[in-house]
């Protein structure tokens, strides 16, 4: 995963109902500062759960790397990208490339980010079970992610 860099579009706009190809125009671009800008430009309470399931990430995952691809927050561990977190209107979406594979395997099919990932929908702080969703990042990151090498 390259480090480069490009300017965020810090303009507030509105959150997609659902996915459309992205969530966001915010620009890609690798690293912290982009991931971090992306989630203080939500609105609440959309803004509240990235910013939690950010902090769990930094927890959960040594050497977590972050980056902004088709306007949501993508984490990874050094073999590609594992999961993605996402502003919608009425909640923040949180999903996992392969999560197929994850036990058990989370309940939501997203349209348009391939057969294999699954994730979840979180409305409020209060839906979000910090315990599962920790257990899920464990599990993805434990597999390699999509873009990085083979094992």
């Amino acid at each position: 995963m390259a480090e480069q860099s490009a300017p965020m579009n810090e303009t507030p706009f509105t959150l997609p109902e659902s996915m459309n190809g992205k969530a966001s125009p915010a620009k890609a671009a690798v690293g912290d500062k982009p991931v971090f800008t992306y989630i203080a430009s939500l609105p609440e309470p959309q803004r509240g759960i990235a910013e939690a399931i950010d902090a769990l990430a930094a927890r959960t995952l040594p050497n977590l790397e972050r980056s902004v691809k088709w306007g949501m927050a993508y984490y990874g561990v050094g073999d590609g990208w594992c999961f993605s977190s996402g502003g919608f209107a009425g909640h923040v979406k949180l999903m996992f490339i392969n999560g197929v594979n994850l036990n058990p395997v989370p309940p939501v099919t997203p349209v348009g980010m391939g057969k294999a990932t699954r994730g979840v929908e979180i409305g409020t702080l209060d839906d979000l079970d910090e315990n599962q969703l920790a257990d899920w990042m464990k599990q993805v990151a434990s597999v390699p992610g999509v873009g990085g090498k083979k094992h």
